[in-house]
């Protein structure tokens, strides 16, 4: 099945962008120092310190808002140069679904069951691992107060996954980006068309839907998520709209900003589970998403202003970010739930979790670079 629709016509002639690279290759190095930081934030998470620190909660919280959104939007700018080398929808749909569900399969298998464990160990489940990963992991429904199954952080390559096939679905049907592209340049529509959407689509939801993670019940998040990784796509294949980005560079500073300034504020009066008044929920997820998108439009312009350069280091670390991200999070929970309880303190502790975080990137990178199944397993592209 063969379609060519507008979106590639408009492709740039140079289709690798270092700038791009370089923002995801940070994007996915602040995921990992976020995760580590929920060890030590007052939010619940899978592992815990006995001792939180509020002073935490700014910074965190202002990190929340665009973290993920921005990573969506990466992975559509992506898929774009990937679909633009081959734009046939079927052949673009097998290559991406055995790029992200043999990395998805194999994390469910070896990596996932690990933090079950770890999880369900904290409920007071006494068996050890080998026991659990025969019998127990393979349940649904509750155990120990843990529902199963569950992605963990894989959630995110299954809702990619889904993405990808809705992409697929629209190029299919022969879809022109163009007249979207054209409206959005006019003046700063770039900048506030989205925010309005998004925010609309998100309060209407608000008190609707609850906000659960889930492939088939986070509608809240799909709202957001998956628009943000279609602009995403429609940015990297219509470079007429990469001036009026820049031209609102310094507005989207500026609405960052005062968006981040409203989540922090919520956030440190209402810490942890505590909820505030629906109002104020209201505004902060509108916030939320000005921020979110307002922070994209922000580093684009900037990987494409600033980081649009090769380096020797800027290959290596591109193939490494999505093994490390499956890798990062088993060995964060497991170097956590193994030496909080011996008491280190807050700077020692971070650096252990940092090192053992890190350092299962590392391996699992260089073991991938040397053993192509072992690579491909843990997402590593091929060369």
């Amino acid at each position: 099945m063969r379609h060519e629709p507008n979106i590639t016509a408009a492709m740039p002639a140079r289709q690798r962008h270092y700038g791009m690279d370089w923002l995801r290759i940070g994007a996915f190095a602040l995921l990992i120092l976020y995760h580590i930081g929920m060890v030590f934030a007052p939010w619940g998470w899978v592992v815990k310190s006995a001792t939180t620190y509020p002073a935490l909660i700014a910074p965190m919280a202002f990190l929340t808002p665009w973290r993920l959104a921005l990573l969506f939007a990466v992975s559509g700018y992506a898929s774009a140069k990937l679909f633009v080398r081959t734009p046939d929808v079927t052949v673009f749909l097998r290559s991406r679904s055995a790029r992200l569900l043999v990395p998805l399969a194999f994390g469910m298998a070896v990596f996932v069951p690990v933090e079950m464990w770890v999880r369900v160990r904290g409920g007071g489940y006494a068996p050890g691992y080998l026991h659990f990963w025969a019998v127990d992991y393979w349940r649904v429904g509750a155990f120990h107060g843990v529902g199963f199954p569950s992605w963990e952080h894989l959630w995110f390559v299954a809702y990619l996954w889904a993405y990808t096939l809705g992409l697929g679905a629209v190029l299919a049907l022969g879809w022109r980006a163009a007249p979207l592209a054209a409206w959005l340049a006019e003046g700063r529509r770039l900048l506030w068309a989205p925010i309005v959407a998004l925010a609309t689509v998100k309060l209407a939801l608000m008190f609707v839907v609850a906000e659960r993670q889930g492939l088939f019940s986070d509608w809240a998040g799909h709202a957001e998520y998956a628009p943000m990784f279609g602009l995403g796509f429609v940015l990297a294949g219509h470079r007429t709209l990469w001036p009026p980005l820049a031209s609102v560079f310094v507005p989207a500073i500026a609405t960052a900003l005062l968006a981040g300034m409203v989540v922090v504020g919520i956030e440190v009066r209402y810490p942890g589970e505590a909820l505030p008044p629906h109002a104020l929920m209201a505004l902060d997820r509108a916030a939320r998403i000005a921020m979110a998108w307002s922070m994209i439009c922000v580093l684009f312009q900037a990987a494409d202003r600033w980081l649009n350069r090769d380096h020797a280091w800027r290959g290596p670390l591109a193939r490494a970010v999505f093994p490390a991200y499956i890798l990062h999070h088993t060995a964060l929970i497991v170097a956590a739930w193994w030496t909080l309880p011996m008491g280190f303190a807050l700077l020692a502790e971070f650096a252990i979790l940092a090192v053992a975080s890190l350092a299962a990137c590392f391996a699992g990178y260089a073991i991938g670079s040397r053993v192509g199944w072992i690579g491909t397993v843990i997402g590593m592209p091929p060369r």
